[in-house]
């Protein structure tokens, strides 16, 4: 005969309030409260005294949800990919994150690459202008830029010491 042990825990799953739920997860209760109010995340029971009550299914979604966010995904799409996976649609999630994933990767190229290229205007705003600058009599309004700083941002470096072409062989001076 087989012996039950009720001193192993009620029989209901257990239950938790936002505060609990918020560090379950490694978030703030504001953004619990943040994604319930916005339908990310479902609205709980809530307790006679109308505290949330929130379950191991509500952690494991926001947690999802917040490891989607945590990819740079919209929340739109985030939200979506976990609400189907948790409400059984598994093969629309497995087939719609590869598609999702590989265009956040197409849009992290694109800023990598404006990046890349604001690094070497940057750079070569440095090699223009050296470490100190002569400094230049002032313009008078209308008349162009003040100084040699101000004229390399706005001419784009236009000068020959900084051309891509004369700049392996003619170093700024």
């Amino acid at each position: 005969m087989a012996r039950i042990d009720i001193r192993g825990g009620p029989a209901f799953p257990p239950r938790m309030r936002i505060g609990e739920l918020a560090e379950r997860v490694g978030v703030s209760t504001d953004t619990v409260r943040f994604y319930e109010r916005s339908g990310w995340l479902p609205r709980p029971a809530r307790r006679d005294n109308a505290y949330r009550d929130y379950g191991d299914d509500d952690a494991e979604h926001l947690r999802l949800l917040i490891e989607l966010r945590r990819l740079d995904l919209p929340l739109e799409d985030a939200a979506r990919i976990a609400s189907w996976c948790h409400s059984g649609h598994c093969a629309d999630s497995t087939s719609e994150l590869p598609r999702l994933l590989t265009g956040r990767r197409a849009v992290i190229a694109d800023r990598i690459a404006g990046l890349q290229a604001l690094d070497e205007r940057l750079a070569s705003l440095e090699r223009h202008l050296g470490p100190a600058p002569l400094p230049r009599a002032l313009a008078v309004a209308g008349n162009g830029p003040c100084c040699d700083a101000a004229e390399a941002i706005v001419d784009g470096m236009g000068c020959a010491c900084c051309s891509p072409s004369s700049s392996a062989t003619n170093p700024p001076t």
